[in-house]
């Protein structure tokens, strides 16, 4: 058995995070170390902190997301990593987030200013307005309705201008769609 390692609780309070899910063989030969009142298990070591948990996303006061396997396992309760280092300030004052789409996908999130891929491009929000962002931006994706308004040739041209614009500029949809 590993020996367990203590973080500081207070570490955890007001973060972002991004967990990657791993195989449940990962923490056999370790200590669970904290249950949470919502039966979410915590496993520290010395290079970060496994979470065992069957909800992800905001809770309390941190936003910890998990990245599923691909393909994603079966199971609603999942395992997830993160290193020390990828657990970023989080508050709802300071621009801290920029937001990524997956045009091949559909999809989009929202990714930490400290994140060592975040490249400058893509503007950064607070949480709110990166909120109010991913939410147009996730029915430009899944609605087609929005598109009777215009003159395109293909469809997913159009949507890749206009999610790129709310992206890369502070332009609101309305002013976006006006100018197209």
């Amino acid at each position: 058995m590993e020996k367990p390692f203590r973080p500081n609780p207070k570490s955890f309070k007001n973060t972002f995070c991004v967990f990657h899910e791993e195989n449940a063989k990962a923490i056999e030969k370790l200590m669970m170390q904290y249950e949470s009142k919502s039966g979410s298990c915590y496993y520290y070591t010395e290079k970060g902190m496994y979470r065992l948990s069957n909800h992800w996303g905001r809770f309390a006061n941190s936003k910890w997301r998990l990245e599923p396997l691909d393909p994603e396992s079966a199971s609603k309760t999942k395992l997830g990593f993160a290193s020390w280092n990828e657990f970023y300030p989080d508050n709802t004052t300071d621009n801290l987030y920029y937001i990524e789409a997956n045009f091949e996908n559909k999809t989009v999130n929202y990714q930490h200013r400290n994140n060592p891929n975040y490249d400058n491009k893509a503007l950064l929000r607070t949480s709110f307005e990166t909120t109010k962002k991913i939410k147009q931006i996730r029915n430009l994706f899944n609605l087609t309705s929005w598109s009777n308004y215009f003159d395109y040739e293909d469809l997913d041209v159009l949507r890749k201008l206009i999610i790129n614009e709310l992206i890369f500029t502070n332009k609101t949809l309305d002013e976006i769609k006006r100018e197209i």
